[in-house]
């Protein structure tokens, strides 16, 4: 080609040859926005798409007020019930704790609960968007990270400062003054931990890790109570934190706040996409209303990625024994439910010794949520199925046949959960024997339980909307959450009679029996509606029925 050669000229269009070659020119490129402009910009844009007014925002805000503030309330007003209601601790050296003991453990317990929660949702994380759009701009990364930084620790302060006030004010009744630098000291609390969480996730640690730690935490403020309660130490008072200490700990918590923020640059790219991806999928888990994809979100999030070992699974022999032994390798690859039947069993086991909590009502609460939650942790397998139905579609099953099978491993587990429980009442209420077989007869209606609430239906957001304190909710939501409880509540009548009671007779023992297989006939079933609606679907088909014949 002749070095000579160029194409025509364009009008208004620029051109530079190179030894022949045509070129357009560079365009001309502006300055690159900072992250202040970029995160503007993304806010003004959202803002434009949403379609929300201004009068939808305050709404929206004053329903959280009026939720926040009835939550309170009623929190002051149970807490301070059941401080009248509570006996007096015994002689010092007897097995007991005293009320501020309880709190101190109780208090141990929710700063542990938010650190294994922060570490499993980060706690810093860009998901959606933010991931996409943001991680790869030539801009400072602190400055787009600061948002998802502060997101948790202001809640974690707005949390603990309100649950601290509720037991402070409560329990304890403590005065006007006590109970501000009581809260104040909440708020800084649960802020110190999440950040203290945020710099582990700057130097590199997993999210599993940080999980682990408030984990353990959790399990050593139980073990702190029985400790505390065979040596009979008690506390009179809790310590009250003075405005000194309160001003040192806003001074701790800024420094760590500035060593925070100097390092979130730091953080790799993909702990903030795996963590923003965990934290979105929690709130739309809680948007819906879905705490099964919740439960999956908060455990996915911070499970192993590899295995050490790989089962042969020689249990495997058939279709039916096959479902079953994938619900086994589920249950024991998750050390966290593990972990949450061992401490429910040892908390109602500890509630029936404490004479503080060992009342009728005490006891009744603690089976109930105690047992409600061990049954949830048995039925990882059908919640998982739910959600993908690979194995319940590839075996030769019927729906039925699978919903019955899924029972097999909670009910094995509950078995030996309701084992050790029920001797702990046995000894609180007497005549062991009884307890033991009223146990064993319950045991079908906790895995009947767990497999239907695994199996529920999502709520049917088409239908018409009712306004409530937590927003606009569809109507029938109600009947879709009370599946699994409603077993709890109505296919143990007879366990909470005899607990009520205190005695177990063979009418209960064989009540229970009952109640149990109608509670196992109830979860087998495939319908999605509820009976109320079935029965108004038969009166609507009978009408059309005998309006058609009568024509």
């Amino acid at each position: 080609m002749s070095d000579e050669w160029s194409p025509d000229p364009v009008p208004g269009e620029q051109h530079v040859t190179l030894e022949g070659w045509p070129a357009v020119a560079e365009a001309d490129l502006g300055e690159v926005p900072s992250a202040v402009e970029l995160r503007r910009f993304t806010r003004k844009a959202a803002r434009t798409r949403a379609g929300a007014s201004l009068g939808s925002l305050l709404g929206d805000v004053y329903y959280a007020i009026v939720v926040a503030g009835t939550g309170v309330l009623l929190g002051l007003g149970i807490a301070q019930q059941l401080r009248v209601a509570l006996p007096p601790p015994p002689v010092t050296g007897d097995f007991s704790l005293s009320v501020p003991t309880l709190v101190a453990v109780l208090l141990l317990a929710l700063a542990g609960g938010l650190l294994s929660l922060a570490g499993r949702l980060g706690p810093v994380g860009a998901g959606g968007a933010e991931a996409a759009w943001w991680l790869g701009l030539p801009v400072d990364r602190r400055a787009l990270l600061r948002p998802a930084a502060l997101r948790l620790p202001v809640v974690a302060a707005l949390v603990l400062s309100l649950l601290v006030g509720v037991l402070d004010g409560g329990l304890l009744a403590d005065d006007g003054g006590h109970l501000l630098r009581g809260a104040l000291s909440g708020a800084l609390a649960g802020v110190l931990l999440v950040l203290a969480a945020g710099l582990a996730q700057t130097l590199g640690a997993s999210r599993r890790a940080i999980a682990v730690v408030g984990d353990l935490v959790m399990l050593a403020a139980l073990v702190a109570a029985v400790l505390l309660a065979t040596a009979g130490l008690s506390f009179d008072r809790l310590p009250v934190p003075t405005w000194s200490l309160v001003a040192v700990l806003a001074v701790v918590v800024a420094g760590l706040a500035l060593l925070m923020d100097s390092r979130l640059a730091r953080i790799r790219e993909r702990g903030l996409r795996e963590s923003g991806s965990v934290a979105s999928q929690a709130a739309g888990a809680l948007v819906s209303m879905d705490s099964r994809e919740l439960g999956r979100a908060l455990s996915d999030g911070s499970a192993r990625p590899t295995r050490r070992w790989v089962s042969a699974l020689r249990t495997a022999r058939g279709p039916a024994t096959a479902l079953v032994t994938a619900d086994l390798v589920v249950l024991r690859r998750s050390v966290r439910h593990l972990a949450q039947l061992v401490v429910t069993a040892a908390v109602v086991a500890l509630v029936t010794v404490l004479p503080q909590l060992a009342t009728e009502l005490g006891v009744v609460v603690a089976v109930l949520v105690g047992g409600y939650l061990a049954a949830s942790a048995t039925a990882e397998g059908a919640r998982r199925a739910e959600m993908a139905p690979i194995l319940d579609r590839l075996l030769p099953l019927g729906p039925t046949a699978v919903r019955r099978l899924r029972m097999v491993v909670p009910a094995l587990v509950m078995l030996v959960w309701s084992l050790a429980v029920f001797t702990a009442l046995g000894h609180w209420a007497g005549n062991l024997p009884g307890w033991l077989a009223l146990g064993i007869a319950s045991t079908p209606a906790w895995a009947a339980a767990a497999v239907r609430a695994a199996y529920r239906p999502a709520p049917d957001w088409q239908k018409p909307l009712v306004s409530t304190p937590m927003g606009a909710l569809p109507t029938g939501v109600a009947s879709v959450l009370a599946r699994g409880p409603d077993v709890v509540v109505l296919g143990m009548l007879p366990l909470w009679i005899a607990i009520v009671l205190r005695s177990v007779s063979p009418t209960l023992v064989m009540a229970q029996v009952v109640t149990s297989v109608v509670a196992v006939l109830v979860a087998s079933s495939t319908s999605t509606k509820s009976f109320m609606e079935r029965a108004m679907e038969a009166q609507e088909a009978d009408r059309t029925a005998r309006g058609g014949t009568a024509r």
